[in-house]
């Protein structure tokens, strides 16, 4: 059998894009920021993870351009031989005393950071225990581990309970979480979780991707929004949200960060962070650090958004985070409904079946520090247009 018949079959991509309602790969003639033009239109950007509104700041673009002037484009090789510049090490020594830990290393993205992380970590016999609704790079770090994954119900700690209690005792457990869930908003429940692993005699890792820039105090993520910084063993996070560039990192214990340093292979064979996204990160952090009131505006506005949604009836999920997933249901008015706000000039993401439960389909809109009321109200009256529209749509595929 020829390996690519299922390339030759039709998907629901094609039938998407037969109907006109296709919402993937929009191009955008502008940089990221609270409007945009895509597809050549003035738009509304509630599709972005640019929480703190950084990647249009003139002192990130400013710094990434001065590291290109002198350490050119590239690094050409791996972190392990020749592609480690001093401003790698500068970054990870700032991040480390952000988040109040004895070490960081840094991963060429977000999604190699689980990947290079979790398969070092978890060994042969060793168990990894992850929420169901963790992020695909979890999942995939988990099946490049030699360990066995179980997997909990979304912030059920009594199902968590239920497989921590039927690991072997000889076994090694890693429970990993996100701390803000990408899809949903909602956090993780991280108290009890430390509680259990401490129970069970686990570690902690929480991938706080959407949390640092969000959550806790100045912006340091969901264990410092509990008060549970020297209780969490390892966060992993991004630069390509709230610090505005691209790569990942993993901050733990110097022990830790040595070990997987030495045995990671998507950090060993893998090139490292360019020059310019290394220098756009760490001024991204200086920033953070130097104007913590970013972080209040960007609940502030997600707050006022959440307010004016409920006003106009429109079902959300209920969360604190600039994260405001609303229900749409089904994929077939998700995709409509996105058609619809881009020909007004809003952008959302569709969130379809499988990414969510058949059902329970959604628009993910997101939130930016800098969005002023006046466009979230017009993009609010914009939504509920919208949805009003597709509530009763029939459509025929």
């Amino acid at each position: 059998m020829d390996i690519f018949n299922k390339v030759a079959k039709k998907h629901n991509y094609d039938i998407a894009k037969e109907k006109g309602v296709y919402p993937y790969f929009h191009k955008l003639y502008s940089g990221q920021d609270i409007v945009v033009d895509m597809e050549g239109k003035r738009t509304i950007m509630l599709g972005s993870n640019n929480y703190l509104g950084l990647t249009s700041h003139p002192e990130v673009k400013k710094a990434a351009i001065e590291a290109i002037e002198k350490y050119g484009s590239g690094c050409s090789g791996s972190r392990f031989l020749n592609g480690t510049l001093d401003i790698h090490t500068k970054l990870e020594n700032e991040l480390a005393d952000f988040l109040n830990k004895e070490s960081v290393m840094t991963f060429s993205t977000g999604f190699q950071s689980n990947l290079g992380i979790i398969s070092a970590i978890v060994g042969r016999n060793d168990y990894v225990i992850c929420d169901k609704e963790n992020h695909a790079s979890i999942y995939d770090g988990c099946k490049l581990s030699y360990g066995k994954m179980l997997r909990y119900n979304h912030n059920d700690m009594e199902d968590l309970e239920k497989k921590l209690a039927s690991v072997p005792k000889e076994s090694g457990i890693l429970i990993v979480t996100d701390g803000v869930f990408s899809m949903s908003g909602d956090i993780a429940k991280l108290p009890e979780i430390v509680a259990l692993a401490k129970k069970y005699q686990a570690r902690v890792m929480v991938d706080d991707a959407h949390g640092l820039g969000v959550l806790g105090k100045g912006g340091r993520g969901t264990a410092s929004y509990y008060n549970l910084e020297d209780e969490v063993d390892i966060y992993m996070g991004t630069f390509s949200k709230s610090l505005a560039s691209l790569g990942g990192y993993m901050a733990a214990n110097s022990d830790v960060v040595e070990f997987v340093k030495h045995t990671s292979r998507p950090y060993i064979f893998s090139a490292s962070m360019t020059p310019a996204s290394v220098a756009s990160a760490n001024k991204a952090l200086d920033i953070l650090k130097a104007e913590p009131e970013r972080v209040e505006n960007l609940n502030n506005i997600s707050a006022y958004m959440r307010k004016k949604l409920k006003e106009k009836h429109i079902n959300i999920i209920e969360s604190s985070t600039p994260i405001i997933p609303i229900y749409t249901y089904q994929d077939d008015k998700t995709f409509v409904a996105c058609k619809l706000l881009l020909e007004r000039g809003v952008y959302v993401n569709p969130v379809v079946s499988p990414a969510t439960p058949v059902g329970q389909s959604l628009l993910r809109t997101s939130y930016t520090s800098t969005h002023t009321k006046e466009l979230i109200d017009e993009a609010a009256d914009k939504i509920a247009e919208v949805l009003d529209i597709v509530k009763d749509m029939k459509i025929d595929y």
